[in-house]
């Protein structure tokens, strides 16, 4: 059930448009919840449609077509590991399996203290950077060898303490 502080959010990014376009607001309602509760579950699609005013369906249509929004619990800290070509020929995969291999998960597991979630990515527009991971949707991180992943976990681990 939505608390009276997400629907006033909810409002706010409503009322940037026009009253008959009240559903472009449906990504700034996915990202409060996705904020709030980690993840977007089926429920809480069809709260914002409720809000909206729109179909469930077509508030679940968005949340599956961009990858930022997570459909299931995930770990404190999501790694997205680009696997497009451009990276792949750039240790791309091999840069996933040993972030994988570190953790002790396979990707698209959460390591079993809820610390990381390890997703495939999709092109993030950095290919000269290659390899390159987007940590909780957020931070890009570049040049990934195994010894700045190796880095990158134990700065995230720290800043899990």
């Amino acid at each position: 059930m939505l608390s009276e502080q997400t629907k006033a959010r909810f409002d706010r990014e409503i009322a940037k448009y026009p009253a008959d376009q009240r559903q472009s607001a449906v990504m700034a309602c996915l990202t409060i919840i996705q904020e709030e509760r980690g993840w977007v579950s089926p429920e809480s699609e069809q709260e914002i449609a409720d809000h909206i005013g729109m179909p469930a369906i077509a508030v679940h249509e968005v949340t599956t077509f961009y990858n930022m929004y997570n459909q299931q619990p995930v770990g404190r800290f999501k790694v997205n590991v680009c696997t497009n070509l451009p990276c792949q020929l750039r240790d791309g995969q091999k840069a996933l399996e040993h972030l994988c291999h570190k953790l002790g998960i396979e990707a698209g597991g959460t390591t079993a203290d809820g610390l990381f979630t390890v997703q495939y990515g999709e092109c993030m527009g950095a290919c000269a950077d290659a390899p390159v991971m987007l940590v909780n949707d957020q931070q890009m991180v570049s040049f990934m060898s195994e010894e700045r992943i190796d880095d990158l976990v134990d700065t995230l681990k720290s800043q899990a303490r």
